[in-house]
């Protein structure tokens, strides 16, 4: 194959005076100089104001390596450090160029030219633009028929190939979804990967993204953790605001957001810089943004498009560069329809847009997030709290049952543990903690086990209370139901005897000499359970 070097002229490395030429290294002319690197062609990369220099190194070459045919291309920049400039004549340049890689081998040379053109060639390289690699020269002290040879290095830019460095993008990445998570250890595979990709967002981007979801979904907390994370990341260096739009109203609502000067309306009896302003190289949380009226709406989109914005009673123009969060649990779109909310608008924020799942659509999660706010409550109040085996199981078998609705999502779960922590003795969550905070969760969602309007969720509490999570997923509902009433019997009676006689009075009439007690220790028997057990078992009968 044919080895086929690109590189640009170097406008200081490569010149030097006639008497010296051959005694100081120089870049283009040095690599085609070492016998175990034979070029064929180079394509040289030259400014026209430099073609005499240019036609001095096509005769150098020449003279040390005859076989290398040197091909001038004149590439008129304006200005070789402006990044916009060079890569665009690099990439014309090179979805022009012949490129044929079953014949030839490619080499990329970065060693002259601007740190630009140098920049432009990796980023064109690294791409496959230019499917070849880089090489790299430097001078030493090494030399051969006096003339500088220099040392060269081919960069190798597949990132596969560097088992470490690869290691460590990946545990980079999982840091950030770890982070993103207030290092939650979630198991829901849709959550892990809605996460993912908001990492990516985020990191790889200022775009505005919108996060939707039902409310207490975690969509203030998931914003400022996406805020610290591109703080930790050094990619922005102004700080955090946080607004709920449907708290302002009125003139307090265009002053909240871009300020206003002393005496624009009364009450304004000085200025005020405003949300926009002051998240200037920051991040900017609407939350609700919905609730915006459609003045305010139209103030934003040109403050999020232009980067400008005037204050309320100042015809001075006010910059800031700020990214947008923006959160909602309504339906923009149907707001659109209904003219509550802008189109163009919309269309501006939802470039990124993210729906985040209520707790029960993840309901795997559960476990983790209450561990994290029993570990959240210890840290506020600087009490050590524990939730013993029995007491977490009880909790999560109710927490995941389809009557558990989480309405309020995490707000709920916050809530519950800060109850029941509160509530318990000496930072210890019992089962007897756990059941009454059951109760309450259902008084809540409308499911109180006390009103018989509610036969399911008063069998599943008086089953829970004696059997195991899997011994009542592996009932039939008639068996179900009727063990429920046979416990709810037994905790009403005085004794085993005076269960029998009210669960068996009607068939007891038939029998001479009837014995409702071993009857029925026979069928609690049936489920592995005691009158002793069902009877010690704490909570309401």
């Amino acid at each position: 194959m044919k080895r086929i070097l690109l590189g640009f002229l170097g406008t200081k490395l490569d010149r030097a005076t006639p008497d010296k030429r051959w005694d100081t290294w120089r870049p283009s002319v040095a690599i085609c100089q070492h016998e175990d690197l034979l070029i064929d062609q180079f394509d040289l990369l030259i400014e026209p104001r430099d073609k005499s220099l240019a036609q001095q190194v096509v005769e150098d070459i020449a003279a040390i390596s005859p076989e290398t045919k040197v091909n001038l291309h004149p590439m008129i920049l304006k200005d070789p450090w402006d990044l916009e400039e060079v890569y665009s004549a690099l990439h014309d340049f090179v979805s022009a160029y012949p490129f044929d890689t079953e014949n030839n081998e490619y080499l990329v040379h970065i060693t002259t030219g601007s740190h630009v053109q140098q920049i432009c060639f990796f980023l064109l390289t690294e791409s496959r633009h230019i499917p070849g690699q880089l090489i790299q020269t430097s001078p030493s002290s090494r030399s051969r028929a006096g003339a500088s040879l220099g040392n060269y290095r081919l960069i190798n830019l597949d990132l596969s190939r560097y088992d470490q460095l690869a290691a460590r993008f990946k545990q980079e990445r999982q840091q950030g979804h770890s982070f993103l998570k207030s290092g939650i250890a979630t198991k829901n595979p849709a959550f892990n990967q809605l996460i993912e990709q908001i990492e990516r967002v985020a990191m790889n981007g200022t775009a505005p993204v919108l996060l939707t979801g039902p409310t207490g979904a975690g969509k203030s907390q998931l914003a400022k953790r996406i805020f610290e994370l591109k703080r930790l990341r050094k990619q922005v260096t102004g700080n955090f605001f946080e607004v709920n739009c449907a708290t302002l109203r009125g003139d307090s609502a265009m002053s909240t957001l871009f300020g206003h000067v002393k005496g624009a309306f009364t009450g304004a009896v000085d200025n005020r810089k405003g949300l926009l302003a002051s998240a200037n190289q920051g991040v900017l949380f609407l939350d609700e943004i919905g609730e915006l009226r459609l003045d305010e709406q139209a103030m934003l989109l040109r403050a999020i498009e232009e980067k400008k914005f005037t204050a309320v009673g100042s015809d001075k123009e006010v910059s800031s560069d700020f990214q947008l969060l923006a959160g909602t649990n309504r339906d923009l779109r149907e707001d659109v329809k209904e003219g509550r909310f802008r189109e163009d608008l919309l269309a501006r924020i939802n470039l990124w847009t993210f729906r985040l799942p209520g707790l029960k659509d993840r309901r795997e999660d559960i476990a983790p997030n209450l561990r994290y706010e029993i570990d959240q409550f210890a840290v506020r109040t600087g009490r050590k709290l524990n939730m013993n085996h029995e007491a977490t199981q009880r909790y999560l078998d109710f927490a995941n049952k389809p009557e558990s609705t989480w309405s309020a999502n995490f707000r709920d779960l916050n809530a519950s543990v800060t109850r029941m922590a509160t509530l318990c003795h000496d930072g210890r969550i019992t089962l007897a903690d756990v059941d009454s905070e059951i109760e309450r969760l259902r008084f809540a969602w409308g499911r109180d086990s006390s009103k018989t309007e509610n036969p399911n969720s008063l069998t599943e509490g008086l089953l829970e209370k004696c059997l195991t999570q899997t011994q009542i997923q592996s009932l039939d509902h008639f068996d179900s139901i009727q063990l429920a009433e046979v416990i709810r019997i037994c905790r009403q009676s005085k004794s085993l005897s005076d269960s029998g006689r009210k669960l068996f009075s009607a068939s007891r009439q038939t029998k001479a000499k009837p014995n409702d007690a071993d009857r029925l220790r026979k069928y609690l028997t049936r489920f592995d359970l005691t009158w002793e057990m069902v009877q010690a078992q704490p909570g309401p009968p």
